[in-house]
């Protein structure tokens, strides 16, 4: 794989539109999804958490740069891929809430580390303003077209139950995640490309 150059802004910031789009959309179901998890589970998940991210904190000195913040961004969207995916071909149970609580809890392992890169990878201040912004208008929108979609799913086809129309917003996340991932992609300028 050739080397990274820079982070194109411009695709950046419609990364991290849809990946808080992305967000916005899911911030409801994960109740629904988890019904099947035992309480005592979410304080293992948190100590879980808590001692990733001290792991990953002190690798910060290796990997705070543009190749591992470019691997690591790709990681987490593909995690996240999977976890819509396996919710769509497995539906619900103990076993999938579980995957996608594991998932959720791998991805939030490395928020720390991506915030702190993308400062000091974008250190303009302008450029990281426009970041925030993108990031709250795409987390509002995502909440409110899952508001507008559950609603759709009640009165447009009378679907009511609260399993079946989670489901139906995993097509959306889908699509949310593929966009998202798109934009990645199309983020980072590697060595040889034309300007």
């Amino acid at each position: 794989m050739s080397s990274l150059r820079q982070i194109i802004l411009k695709e950046f910031i419609r990364y991290k539109f849809f990946n808080s789009l992305f967000v916005g959309l899911s911030v409801g179901s994960i109740f629904t999804i988890y019904a099947p998890l035992e309480p005592s589970l979410y304080s293992l998940g948190g100590i879980a958490l808590a001692l990733a991210m001290l792991v990953i904190a002190k690798l910060y000195t290796k990997i705070m740069n543009i190749t591992y913040f470019y691997r690591i961004s790709i990681a987490v969207e593909v995690v996240m891929l999977i976890s819509v995916l396996y919710f769509l071909f497995f539906s619900y149970s103990y076993t999938t809430a579980l995957f996608i609580y594991a998932g959720y809890q791998l991805t939030f392992s490395f928020g720390s580390y991506l915030v702190r890169a993308e400062t000091i990878l974008i250190p303009k201040s302008e450029a990281l303003s426009q970041l925030d912004m993108a990031k709250q208008l795409g987390y509002l929108a995502g909440m409110l077209i899952s508001y507008l979609f559950y609603k759709a799913l009640t009165y447009g086809f009378n679907i009511t139950d609260n399993q079946s129309q989670v489901y139906d917003l995993h097509y959306l996340l889908l699509t949310a995640e593929l966009i998202t991932i798109l934009f990645l992609l199309r983020s980072f300028k590697h060595q040889g490309e034309i300007s």
